[in-house]
């Protein structure tokens, strides 16, 4: 059942103006709204013009006088779960989140109460504006359960269309840190390789033969080398595919440390054991969606990796002594 409606706001369309459709009107009028949200507004017959209603495909021309009002959000179906979060950067448009590994993002089958979405709500209670008219947070692009570091999230339609747009042209700089087994050749490299669905393991991604699956882009560069037996690799990507890091470095003949999908036979002959996938989404770059300034975001190491690390730098001395 539709919300009911909030105070009305209205609009005359300016003399001069050309004969237009009535949602492509209010579109260029009230940019703080997404496309979808101005759909909801004329499905639920909130949209009026000279006091009658009016359809989105209906054309308006000069000193036609609009009235639009919002539905009221509302209320998420899921119940708000106070788990700390480690906030990074926060207004009323947006916020940005170094996720603790172990924290699954979205609910679904299989999941409880524990989710990041569960967590925002939460946090950001009496501040959410309503993402597709249900009061829930705004998530734009995702983390494995077991990778750390930054996820975005839009509090707004307004900022959620902002930041999808970014992600959608890759103009979004992001980087990750990722600990492998073996020790690449090179320094440095870039993997221009499609990636899809294994063809048997439904569960996997692999890299495609030419002509198939989607195209994915990552450069990477030798951080740090612990002699023959593992290196910490800094990952660039271009594309945003699933598993996109940990199937590219595979391809390398590197896996990574702990992961028990890709990487199994990474860490079979290093002197630690490694509590889970060695990859954190470490530097973000982004256009703030509303204010256009550019936000550099860095998300610390947690302490799971800065143990493997420290264990690595110990066991493997020699290779300590030759960071770069």
């Amino acid at each position: 059942m539709t919300a009911p409606p909030a105070a009305p706001v209205a609009f005359v369309v300016p003399e001069g103006s050309k004969r237009t459709r009535a949602d492509k009107v209010l579109a260029v009028a009230f940019p703080e709204h997404s496309r979808a949200a101005l759909q909801r507004f004329f499905d639920a017959g909130l949209v009026r013009r000279n006091g009658q209603p009016v359809e989105k495909s209906d054309t308006v021309v000069a000193g036609d006088r609009l009235e639009y009002a919002e539905p009221v959000v509302t209320r998420s179906p899921l119940r708000p779960n106070p788990i700390p979060l480690e906030i990074l950067f926060e207004d009323r448009h947006m916020l940005a989140i170094n996720k603790a590994a172990g924290m699954v993002v979205h609910p679904g089958a299989g999941t409880e109460s524990d989710t990041l979405v569960h967590a925002l709500l939460a946090h950001c209670q009496g501040s959410l504006s309503g993402v597709g008219g249900v009061e829930r947070p705004g998530i734009v692009h995702r983390l494995d359960r077991e990778t750390s570091g930054i996820i975005l999230v839009a509090k707004t339609d307004r900022a959620h269309r902002g930041l999808a747009e970014q992600f959608a042209n890759r103009t979004v700089q992001k980087e990750y840190l990722a600990i492998v087994g073996g020790s690449p050749q090179m320094l440095r490299g870039s993997i221009r390789k499609a990636i899809g669905r294994h063809p048997a393991q439904r569960h996997k991604m692999t890299v495609s033969a030419e002509g198939k699956g989607r195209e994915a882009w990552t450069d990477w560069e030798v951080i740090e080398r612990f002699g023959a037996g593992a290196a910490l690799v800094r990952c660039v990507i271009h594309t945003g595919r699933t598993h996109q890091i940990r199937v590219h470095l595979k391809s390398l003949g590197h896996g990574l440390l702990g992961d028990r999908i890709y990487g199994r036979q990474a860490d079979l002959h290093l002197p630690l054991t490694v509590p889970r996938t060695m990859l954190h989404a470490e530097h973000l770059v982004v256009k703030h969606p509303v204010t256009g300034k550019i936000l550099d975001l860095h998300a610390p190491l947690p302490a799971d990796f800065k143990l493997v690390l420290r264990t690595l730098r110990k066991k493997l001395p020699k290779a300590a002594a030759a960071r770069r």
